[in-house]
């Protein structure tokens, strides 16, 4: 008997080895189907696999805590999710009614490990749960798992769409009905978030009633995560087909002030990104911004993004920490969208305090990791200054300033709103720098400033041709010149002024300080007189 014994052993322990390895060669991202009835549809997951886990989402009729007083939901409830779990039976097979002691669903997955469900709930030599019915903390552990199935096979436009059909957002807005974890709120967002995704499938989602109330209420819990995948969502809503839809939901007072509540109190760098990520959305949004702005502007948004600015740059200047620079690019972005809205530009460009800061940013000599931050600073500064007339001539003494404009080239290369805008603010400064009037000790700094930037103002100018420079640096083509052609022959005539000064000075007055490389001069002196040639030939 000894030998059968261990003869099965270890034909079991092979079988067990056999479905390992078919489980391991399955690709991670995509679960094992069970071998169940086949669906004509072009997708690597078994469609009757993915209804299998919306009939798991299914809410029980009452909460399985240990121990509990058993008392059943709602009558209404119930019809309800009975008429759900109906609509997802499969057609050939029979459905085990479920009942306050026997919730179907559930149990089929916690019975492999019935003997740990009941047994954790004994408390001071009490008896187990009664009826034998499985703990809160398993019944949630096993819905997230099938949640979470759900939340990654939602990306797929294939899969969203046969969820849609089989009525998960049903299921998911049944769940919110029932007491849960903030984490089961959390996978119910990402699911839904997931499937607005796909433009075609939002239709669905406005239509399911009471849905939308439900994701706006969502913005009134206290969870980190679960505001990150509303906030996400109620991004892709606003772009979406249906943004009048959720623009009248987030209309109401109360709404809009939570939203700038949660952006102006949050700590979580993710939740600042994602909440201040749907402030810029609603601001871009042609549909939603006459709607939602107004009152978003009137009870204090400018102010809040000001002071979320201020704490970045604080941030950013005494300790790097790259977790916050999209958190940064988005607040810059949000300000930048509102500074060219004729309604709100006003208290943009009136705001000295902002200005310092976008100055400041301006400065920093490593702008390679916040590259895009850089980038959008100067837009917003080109922005400001054509609404404020006498700020370029105070900014032109500002040679850091101009240091660090020329410095963000590279990286508006690909971007021709922003390099137009870049060199806007360079010719605007350089217009007000008078070469007959400046001194010879001022001239050297300015002509050292453009001299150290000659690598990227020529590699600027051979990745932009003339033709352009004219398409894009000006709206008349050869009749009006562009901001690059004005900023290159300033940039000639200093340089010019710059020789002529020094050729006729004493050679002791240049030592020292006043000493600038004259290779670099020369080489960016042929630059400029090269380029501003080739757009009269081709004009």
């Amino acid at each position: 008997m000894a030998v059968d014994l261990e003869s099965a052993l270890q034909d079991e322990e092979e079988e067990e080895e056999e479905e390992h390895a078919l489980d391991e060669d399955a690709p991670a991202h995509h679960p094992v189907a069970p071998p169940d009835e086949s669906f004509e549809l072009s997708t690597t997951v078994d469609p009757s696999y993915i209804i299998s886990l919306i009939r798991k989402l299914l809410p029980p009729y009452q909460t399985y805590n240990s121990c509990s007083s058993g008392v059943e939901g709602n009558n209404s409830q119930k019809s309800n999710l009975d008429l759900i779990e109906e609509k997802l039976a499969p057609p050939d097979s029979t459905r085990v009614q479920g009942s306050a002691k026997e919730p179907s669903e559930i149990m089929d997955i916690i019975d492999d490990n019935k003997e740990s469900a009941c047994e954790e709930g004994k408390v001071d030599g009490e008896s187990g749960c009664r009826n034998e019915l499985p703990t809160a903390s398993v019944v949630e552990e096993v819905w997230e798992g099938n949640g979470c199935i759900l939340w990654d096979l939602a990306a797929s436009q294939t899969h969203a769409e046969l969820m849609v059909e089989n009525l998960v957002l049903d299921v998911l807005l049944a769940n919110p009905t029932v007491p849960q974890s903030a984490r089961v709120r959390e996978i119910c967002l990402g699911i839904i978030g997931n499937l607005a995704c796909h433009e075609v499938l939002m239709r669905h989602i406005v239509s399911t009633k009471g849905l939308v109330d439900a994701i706006v209420d969502q913005l009134f819990l206290d969870d980190t995560q679960c505001l990150c995948e509303a906030c996400r969502f109620l991004t892709l809503a606003i772009q979406g087909n249906e943004s009048n839809i959720w623009a009248e939901a987030l209309l109401s007072d109360h709404v809009i002030r939570r939203l700038l509540w949660i952006a102006e109190n949050t700590l979580n760098p993710l939740l600042i990104e994602k909440c201040v990520g749907l402030l810029l959305t609603i601001s871009e949004s042609q549909l939603v911004a006459p709607i939602l702005l107004p009152p978003l502007v009137d009870i204090g948004l400018p102010n809040i993004l000001f002071e979320l600015l201020a704490y970045e740059m604080s941030q950013l200047t005494s300790e790097k920490s790259p977790e916050r620079y999209p958190v940064l690019d988005v607040i810059l972005r949000a300000i930048e969208a509102l500074s060219v809205m004729d309604d709100h530009s006003h208290k943009i460009s009136s705001n000295k305090e902002l200005i310092g800061l976008v100055c400041d940013l301006v400065k920093l000599p490593d702008k390679m990791e916040i590259a895009d931050s850089c980038v959008t600073a100067a837009v917003l500064m080109a922005n400001i200054m054509s609404d404020v007339t006498n700020l370029a001539t105070e900014m032109s003494q500002d040679l850091p300033f101009l240091q660090g404009l020329l410095g963000i080239l590279p990286f508006a290369a690909n971007d021709i709103e922003a390099r137009n805008a870049l060199w806007s603010i360079i010719v605007q400064l350089l217009v007000h720098i008078k070469e007959s009037e400046t001194g010879f000790s001022s001239l050297y700094q300015y002509v050292s400033v453009l001299a150290s930037k000659c690598d990227m103002i020529e590699e600027d100018l051979l990745d932009h041709q003339t033709d352009s420079f004219i398409k894009h640096g000006s709206t008349d083509g050869c009749e009006t010149k562009s901001n690059v052609i004005m900023a290159l022959e300033r940039m000639a005539s200093l340089l010019h002024q710059w020789k002529t000064l020094k050729d006729n000075a004493d050679e002791n007055s240049l030592s020292g300080k006043h000493h600038v490389d004259g290779s670099l001069v020369d080489k960016l002196l042929h630059c400029c007189e090269r380029y501003i040639n080739c757009l009269f030939m081709v004009c």
